[in-house]
């Protein structure tokens, strides 16, 4: 019989969103592999989609989350009780691996399928957590950074994520490091691994750049023919750290260099106060495109531009960064965060996350020809290693060894896990370390 898994997640839009784009690769994955995949997400009706011989999605209706409507959340009364279409989901498919991407509200299902708690499931998946963000950088963004927040989180990820799970993935060490702390004192041993996404480098390519893309682009944005196109693609959210691209154009403006434009892509609940800021600090130099739904006009638009600039220091990963190396665009990003996983001073132009930090790393860029070609080659070949098809080949295979080694089979193990739970007692005190 053949291996499956099932994903959940709330972290799930129609139209963007780096989880999204993880699962529809992972599907594709499945059906290159033939392995079953299934993924259930939230959505406005319920119901139910083939992706290919091996791959299918649920949907489940659900309410918009409170503080993002632009999401839908599976609150716990949707699985916990008898009779829910989770249920009646988990029946159905009875999968070897059930995945929970998810800190507030699917994680008590992840609980619940552990202990075996659930009426009527007369089986035991292996139950994986997958860290695509930190709890601590979602409250300090959208409720408050301050000292209770920090405690909050921490506490949380102690006692109502951590050990929810069998075991856990992160996307990136940064990630990985808020469940350091989490994973100390517990009385199962669980094993923390880091596994990092990946990019279409099939899509995004320089060989899309084109004289033809490029003076339409131009002619879009309303700037001369000898502009520098700076491109941010992404959400519109308030963790994203936009303020710095507008201080950013400021700082560039100051040392007379007007030809920049900013150009940028993307929709979120920030559109309309960001562009009113850009209208009053930066006025005529920020072109808003709105989401960009079709992936080939997103990947020309990439190759057709002089620089990509990621804002955001915590980001978890970053997928669009990875998808600019791989379309041959100048990366300008934080020196710190997700990003570190792929970007380096070989292959990118890292700057502290500041206006002016952001404003030098770009004069660096067009400073001098040789070294863009020389980095930009080094990018290309980073996105190759770190394309959809090897990523998610990992984690097929991670999936595999994980739920071996709980049923205390030895496969030929591919990865290893960057750090184990602690040992404790039943209040959380740390009594040791494991080897």
């Amino acid at each position: 019989m053949s291996f499956k898994t099932l994903h959940m997640t709330n972290a799930w839009h129609e139209r963007s969103g780096g989880v999204g784009t993880f699962y529809r690769a992972l599907l594709e994955a499945g059906n290159r592999h033939a392995r079953f995949v299934r993924l259930v997400v939230p959505g406005a009706r319920t119901g139910m989609e083939e992706v290919g011989r091996f791959g299918r999605i649920y949907t489940v209706r659900a309410p918009r989350a409170p503080f993002d409507p632009n999401y839908r959340i599976l609150m716990p009364h949707r699985f916990l009780f008898p009779r829910t279409e989770v249920h009646r989901i988990l029946n159905e498919e009875r999968p070897d691996l059930v995945e929970i991407c998810d800190k507030y509200s699917l994680n008590f299902l992840a609980g619940v399928l552990r202990r075996g708690w659930l009426r009527k499931l007369p089986f035991r998946p292996v139950v994986v957590g997958l860290s695509c963000e930190r709890l601590d950088n979602n409250m300090a963004a959208y409720i408050t950074s301050g000292p209770a927040a920090r405690v909050f989180s921490r506490l949380l990820m102690k006692w109502l994520y951590f050990p929810m799970f069998d075991h856990h993935i992160a996307v990136s060490e940064h990630v990985a490091e808020e469940l350091r702390p989490a994973s100390r004192g517990h009385c199962v041993q669980r094993a923390v691994y880091v596994c990092p996404m990946g990019v279409d480098c099939e899509r995004f390519t320089p060989r899309l750049r084109a004289p033809e893309a490029r003076r339409r682009i131009l002619e879009q944005a309303g700037a001369p023919g000898d502009a520098v196109l700076l491109l941010y693609a992404g959400r519109l959210a308030r963790e994203k750290n936009l303020p710095l691209l507008i201080a950013m154009m400021e700082r560039l403006a100051d040392s007379g260099e007007p030809r920049h434009r900013l150009l940028v892509a993307g929709a979120g609940d920030l559109r309309g106060a960001f562009e009113r800021e850009c209208r009053r600090r930066i006025p005529g130099r920020a072109v808003f495109l709105g989401h960009v739904g079709d992936r080939l006009e997103l990947a020309t638009l990439y190759a057709n531009c002089d620089v990509f600039v990621h804002p955001n220091p915590k980001e978890p990963f970053g997928i669009a960064p990875l998808e600019a190396m791989a379309a041959g665009v100048a990366l300008v990003g934080p020196r710190s965060g997700g990003v570190l996983s792929y970007a380096n001073e070989d292959n990118a132009w890292l700057a502290e996350a500041t206006g002016e930090g952001f404003a030098a790393a770009v004069r660096d860029v067009l400073a001098s020809a040789e070294i863009r070609a020389r980095k930009l080659a080094a990018a290309r070949r980073t996105a190759e290693i770190n394309s959809w098809a090897e990523a998610t080949a990992r984690y097929l295979r991670l999936y595999e060894e994980i739920h071996a080694r709980w049923h205390g089979r030895q496969l030929d193990w591919s990865q290893q896990p960057s750090f184990y739970s602690t040992p404790g007692d039943w209040l959380g005190a740390d009594v040791g370390h494991r080897s």
